[in-house]
């Protein structure tokens, strides 16, 4: 995109941070996992609002993988049964999860 991102929505900072991870390690995500948080400035991942209905959306979707704010884990579970979930509290565990999924692609 010519001139940056421009993202509005604080719930996609975990899938824009995923993205760069994966460009910079060369290699693609799975395409059925999908990413929601917010991270903060000191890397921590926040849970964001409506998360039970973003897991809802997501499986409604056809994704099978979430990657989500561990405070929103529990949403998940009321559900969709059958998703793997993964739950985040840092940076650090996106940025692990991120080069798992790439060693497996």
């Amino acid at each position: 995109v010519a001139g940056g991102l421009r993202v509005l929505e604080t719930g996609a900072d975990l899938a824009v941070a995923a993205a760069i991870i994966s460009s910079f390690s060369n290699r693609a995500i799975d395409r059925r996992t999908v990413f929601f948080g917010e991270l903060g400035l000191s890397g921590e991942v926040r849970p964001v609002p409506r998360g039970e209905g973003r897991v809802a959306e997501s499986a409604k979707l056809g994704f099978s993988r979430l990657v989500i704010p561990a405070a929103n884990k529990l949403e998940s579970r009321k559900v969709v049964e059958g998703l793997s979930v993964v739950a985040l509290r840092s940076a650090a565990e996106l940025n692990e999860v991120v080069r798992e999924q790439r060693d497996q692609a």
